[in-house]
């Protein structure tokens, strides 16, 4: 009976950490796709037609911070969470598109975690 209860503790704790690496990686895919538009509509122009590199430096910064974040979390969500190999292949290559991150729910399924209790 004890031994039944520790059995499902664990698998609450499990989808638990589960849910918080998608979390992550859609917190992240946004927060990257954000840094993206605003290094290509507001620092680039600034860059180019006010001649203020400095936005580029500091913007570019930032999103390359959150890009490499973004590659880490996807990496441990592919290894953790039920995506295939091809769903994180499209992840991966919305991170390239304007605007692409801020659709990571059509690939990763809202559902694709199983609640076990």
């Amino acid at each position: 009976m004890v031994f039944t209860n520790q059995v499902s503790l664990v698998s609450v704790q499990i989808n638990d950490s589960l849910e918080n690496i998608k979390k992550n990686l859609f917190l992240t895919g946004h927060l990257e796709g954000v840094s993206f538009l605003l290094l290509l509509f507001v620092a680039m122009p600034l860059k180019y037609i006010l001649n203020l590199p400095v936005a580029v430096q500091i913007i570019g910064s930032l999103h390359g911070i959150l890009f490499v974040a973004f590659m880490v979390i996807l990496f441990i969500a592919w290894r953790k969470l039920p995506l295939t190999f091809m769903q994180a292949a499209k992840v991966f290559l919305l991170s390239f598109v304007p605007f692409g991150t801020f659709f990571l729910h059509k690939i990763v399924k809202q559902d694709a975690i199983p609640v076990t209790v």
